[in-house]
């Protein structure tokens, strides 16, 4: 299996305190399956900043489709940025538009004609139970609902890797599932899936699923041990 993702010895801090991530490295293979745990404050959400370039590490390497993406020019993130699919911890919905059109946005932007639009993000809508909320905007929506549109609007352009940060946190144990199977089935085409979560049940519905571990900072191996800075990946 090829490796979409490569980080070498990659540490990061903001601004000029402490290191929140020290000496991770891991190789992730195209079209696998990984859950990222770790206790509160251990790096979770820092980690995925990175996979999704939202931030730069302070030091370190790390290569995303083959390419350098640490000194990948800024003119050329745009394009890279459309094959990752995130889903926010907050959301991040746009909170004028509607369910419909947040969940388009990916496929408007990759200049996806207008006629191709609506049957996907209907489907989509129908999958995550809210074609009944089409024409609703965030701010008139519950929370596990706003989850619900993050997540499809994540996964509408079948995105060549998905990163979500706690994606069931919002939604009912039936709702998680489901959501969950729609992860599934995208990685089933083709995506490698990145989730962040502390739902340890949900880990055990899917046990071909890798699984990475931080603890304050650093990447442990499967017996709890510190992985060596040089060591192999995942």
């Amino acid at each position: 299996m090829a490796n979409i993702v490569q980080f070498e010895n990659v540490g990061l801090r903001y601004d000029t305190g402490a290191e929140v991530l020290s000496d991770i490295s891991f190789t992730l293979g195209t079209g696998a399956f990984y859950f990222l745990t770790g206790s509160s404050g251990a790096g979770k959400t820092s980690l995925l900043k990175l996979l999704y370039l939202a931030q730069r590490p302070s030091r370190g390497m790390i290569r995303l489709f083959g390419e350098d993406a640490v000194t990948l020019p800024r003119k050329r993130l745009p394009g890279f940025r459309r094959r990752i699919g995130v889903v926010f911890q907050d959301f991040r919905l746009v909170p004028h538009l509607s369910a419909f059109d947040n969940i388009a946005l990916p496929l408007r932007v990759a200049g996806v004609p207008e006629a191709e639009i609506a049957e996907p993000v209907g489907e989509m809508l129908a999958w995550v139970g809210l074609q009944e909320r089409t024409h609703a905007r965030p701010p008139t929506l519950s929370g596990g609902e706003q989850q619900r549109v993050a997540i499809a609007r994540a996964v509408i352009g079948r995105p060549e890797i998905l990163v979500a940060d706690e994606p069931t946190g919002n939604v009912d144990p039936d709702m998680a599932e489901r959501l969950l199977h729609l992860f599934e089935s995208l990685n089933r085409l083709g995506t490698t899936v990145v989730v962040a979560t502390h739902d340890f049940q949900l880990i055990s519905r899917i046990p071909r699923a890798h699984m990475m571990r931080l603890d304050k900072g650093r990447l442990l191996d499967p017996t709890g041990s510190l992985r060596h800075p040089a060591g192999p990946g995942l």
